[in-house]
């Protein structure tokens, strides 16, 4: 991992990833009034620059205080390592302070290599004083940007060059915190301050029709992520003979629902509708073999059978269901790490 990202993975990754241990999400209990654009999403949305290639959203309250997360815990042994050095360096606990964020991944012009640059919008409690005073002691600088306390990581603070202070944290307002590239910060700072200015270079990713679709199809789950299927085949780094045989994909979804268990959808939307057509067939194939492959194992037949494909058109759609006592066997059969002496 890039230091120039390493709070972006630890603020959003760890957040949805390892907050859960296996990459799941909370399920759905409503936001607080006014947490939703007219647009649709989250209202931390209009912070977020039109040419994100990728946004994903999480209720992190919800996702830590899920029986899912709890019933997790019990079988597998988390090393939270990511949420505790967050917290030394920044004084953000992420089971406490943070009710959710939004987490986008943009283009970063200036680099040939790498994921891009990324930004995390929290909204929760957060002791601002605290925050900087720790972000300070471990090399951060502070700069006025309009207004707002631009807390700006010099080039040594996690102890590894990340070039010309590529990360910095501002309190945008009252419990709303922007973490990640300086240059995005900045903009997030831009576009509360003066809302969407096209003729000024300045439009949130609200303004993004074809992304937009797609989040306001998701709502009706707690945790979600969409974005151009490039930007997230790239960080897969797929071997070149399985990336060529996939079909044309230009959008992907992602939702959750998370009770006891885990529903969901995985939606693509491809080029045109014979790639459509060939992905639903690759799919088709994977179901079989994975059904044919869960005999006497009722538990995860229940699972297989509750596989759904549907789509139509350019659009391919495969819904889940995942039963609790598929994670009971999870934590049976994941290796257990020695206790540290």
């Amino acid at each position: 991992m890039t230091a120039k990202t390493r709070y972006f993975v630890i603020v959003s990754l760890l957040v949805v990833g390892v907050g859960l241990g296996t990459g799941l999400v909370a399920y759905y209990v409503g936001f607080p009034a006014g947490a939703f654009t007219q647009a649709g999403g989250p209202a931390e949305l209009q912070l977020v620059p039109r040419n994100a290639t990728v946004v994903a959203y999480a209720n992190v309250g919800e996702i830590m205080a899920s029986d899912l997360r709890q019933r997790l815990r019990r079988a597998i042994p988390i090393h939270e390592d990511g949420q505790k050095e967050l917290e030394e360096r920044t004084g953000i606990n992420i089971e406490t302070d943070i009710d959710r964020i939004i987490a986008c991944l943009n283009p970063d012009p200036e680099s040939t290599t790498g994921p891009g640059a990324g930004m995390v919008v929290a909204r929760g409690r957060f002791n601002e004083t605290k925050i900087e005073s720790l972000m300070r002691e471990h090399g951060a600088q502070v700069e006025d940007y309009r207004g707002k306390r631009l807390i700006v990581a010099d080039s040594h603070m996690n102890g590894t060059e990340i070039g010309d202070r590529r990360f910095a944290a501002a309190f945008i307002e009252p419990g709303l915190v922007a973490l990640g590239s300086t240059k995005l910060v900045r903009s997030a700072i831009d576009l509360h301050q003066t809302g969407d200015n096209p003729q000024a270079g300045l439009q949130s990713v609200t303004g993004n029709e074809e992304l937009m679709t797609l989040v306001r199809s998701l709502e009706s789950g707690n945790a979600w992520a969409v974005g151009r299927f490039d930007a997230l085949q790239s960080q897969a780094r797929l071997p070149q003979e399985v990336s060529s045989r996939l079909p044309a994909i230009t959008w992907f979804a992602v939702s959750g629902h998370i009770n006891g268990g885990l529903r969901g959808t995985v939606r693509a939307e491809t080029r045109d509708e014979e790639a459509a057509n060939n992905l639903r067939d690759i799919v088709r194939g994977f179901l079989a073999l994975g059904k044919m492959q869960s005999s006497g194992r009722p538990e995860i037949a229940a699972m297989m059978q509750s596989l759904e494909l549907s789509g139509t058109g350019k659009t391919v759609a495969l819904s889940f269901t995942v039963p609790a006592e598929i994670f009971d066997i999870i934590g049976t059969i994941a290796p257990k790490k020695p206790a540290v002496q």
